[in-house]
């Protein structure tokens, strides 16, 4: 979005009543909400995807440790 766009936003959403502003901010809310989730389940997905190509280490916090200190 750009910065006309949004400065536009802010104008229109500052000229609303009061009960339309509270409704708007509580959909956007949600929308922020669902967009986070999503975000969240794309990268699960990266990442079973990772693990079942094998480009995924595992072991314990010990073992991190060792591969790290090896770099």
């Amino acid at each position: 979005m750009g910065t006309n766009t949004l400065n536009k936003l802010i104008e229109d959403f500052s000229q609303l009543p009061l009960e339309d502003k509270e409704y708007a901010i509580d959909v956007i809310k949600k929308q922020l909400i669902e967009a986070k989730r999503d975000a969240i389940a794309k990268r699960a997905k990266e990442s079973m995807t990772n693990l079942k190509k094998g480009l995924v280490k595992k072991g314990t916090v010990k073992d991190l440790y060792k591969d790290l200190e090896g770099d």
